[in-house]
């Protein structure tokens, strides 16, 4: 597994591109026997107690199929390494009742940052998957050095709030939106085009940890994958809702990026429902199209929480950007199932939770008219708010402690 606690000097410096996280043990969670992949099977081990959070050794092996001997082994070097802790032994059943083992939340930690255009989100994660801590900054168009006052503001606070131990921190995973700065939503101010020439590594440069990074919607998807509805529903489309409109297609609990790493761009569709000439879905599916209109209807300044106030004259421009967002969404969205074919089609975002459900209820509805080959349930993300900070949190997890086949592969050409 190799994984080191420290700083940037105490960890390897390069964090895996995110292409190579892309290949995700599927739900079997096999394992391999091979001489050559003790980490490979040291992180299946791991991934297979986190699945199951309260397992045996017995039961590992059987769904990893490895030894008995080696899942010993294994089990043994990860309770060294603090990653796992005993937990008792389990009662019923014949003979020497089977030793519990458990994920130790405190194994091991890491911070996610969301940059949007709307917010900053930073949030801690332990190993168990549980957030720790989190805040929220609402900022409209924040700049580099605002982001960068923002980590430092709030990192020290968020570390003693989450109760992490900084010697145990893997690092730092960052969600930001693709062409943050190339395109163009109401009210960017002059100067945002900044972000497209930022090294994000060399911007938090005074975090002490290793930095990686995601696209924001990919960033959802692979929290989704790890800790949501992911081994429920291991083919999926995610729909993230901010302050624009992103997308990721996930296969077999694998984020697919594409030939030139652009897949899911369902907001950059064209939008031949509109009367706009050049219209995208993303014009009318997002969050800063919906306030666009509020402040058109005399609503400036409104926040997310506002979003769902009772209001008549607010709820009025929000059933018509409900209606209309389902009009721009069904074609798109009837090319998923029909080219895709998944298992469901989940929301996430900044929306408040009662319209991401109206929206899915209107979706349904909509593609339930059609006659389709099939038919993926649309369904709120099981972590939708804070979901791109909280995926981000996973890629040090990824990186460093997960399983993947490139882990297996890299294992046999070390050693080869």
């Amino acid at each position: 597994m190799e994984i080191r606690f420290g700083t940037k000097q105490g960890i390897a410096a390069d964090p895996a591109a995110p292409e190579e996280r892309d290949a995700r043990l599927s739900g079997s969670l096999s394992g391999t026997n091979l001489e050559r992949a003790g980490q490979y099977n040291l992180r299946t081990v791991l991934q297979a107690i986190r699945v199951d959070q309260d397992t045996t050794r017995v039961a590992i092996a059987r769904k990893t199929g490895l030894t008995a001997a080696t899942i010993a082994n294994i089990t043994g070097r990860l309770i060294e390494m603090g990653l796992l802790r005993n937990a008792g032994r389990r009662q019923g059943g014949r003979g020497q009742p089977a030793l519990r083992l458990q994920i130790n939340p405190d194994g091991a930690f890491s911070i996610g940052l969301n940059v949007d255009r709307d917010h900053l989100t930073l949030v801690t994660l332990d190993l168990a998957g549980q957030v720790r801590s989190r805040v929220t900054r609402e900022i409209a168009f924040a700049m580099p050095d605002d982001v960068v006052a923002f980590v430092l503001d709030e990192m020290d606070r968020l570390i003693a709030d989450g109760g992490v131990d900084r010697d145990r921190m893997l690092g730092v995973g960052v969600a930001i939106p693709d062409d943050l700065g190339r395109i163009t939503l109401p009210h960017q101010p002059a100067g945002y085009h900044v972000w497209n020439e930022i090294d994000l590594t060399r911007l938090l440069a005074p975090v002490p940890w290793p930095i990686h990074r995601d696209n924001d919607a990919a960033a959802a998807a692979l929290g989704e994958a790890e800790y949501g509805t992911g081994f429920d529903n291991p083919n999926f489309f995610y729909l993230l809702i901010s302050a624009g409109l992103g997308g990721a297609p996930v296969i077999d609990r694998s984020y697919r990026r594409g030939a030139t790493g652009r897949s899911g761009e369902i907001g950059l569709m064209p939008d031949p429902t509109t009367d706009v000439a050049g219209a995208i879905v993303q014009d009318t599916v997002s969050l800063s199209a919906l306030f666009n209109r509020l402040e058109a209807a005399g609503f400036a300044d409104m926040s997310v929480a506002d979003l769902d106030r009772d209001d008549p004259a607010v709820v009025h421009v929000v059933d018509g950007w409900l209606a209309d967002a389902v009009r721009s969404l069904t074609a798109p969205l009837v090319a998923i199932d029909c080219l895709l074919d998944p298992d469901a089609i989940l929301i996430g975002g900044r929306l408040p939770a009662p319209l991401i459900d109206r929206l899915a209820t209107g979706l349904n509805t909509a593609l339930g008219t059609l006659a389709l080959p099939s038919h993926a349930a649309i369904m709120p993300a099981m972590m939708a708010q804070d979901a791109p900070a909280v995926g981000a949190a996973i890629l040090p997890f990824l990186d460093h402690i997960l399983p993947s086949d490139s882990i297996l592969i890299q294992s046999g050409r070390n050693q080869g």
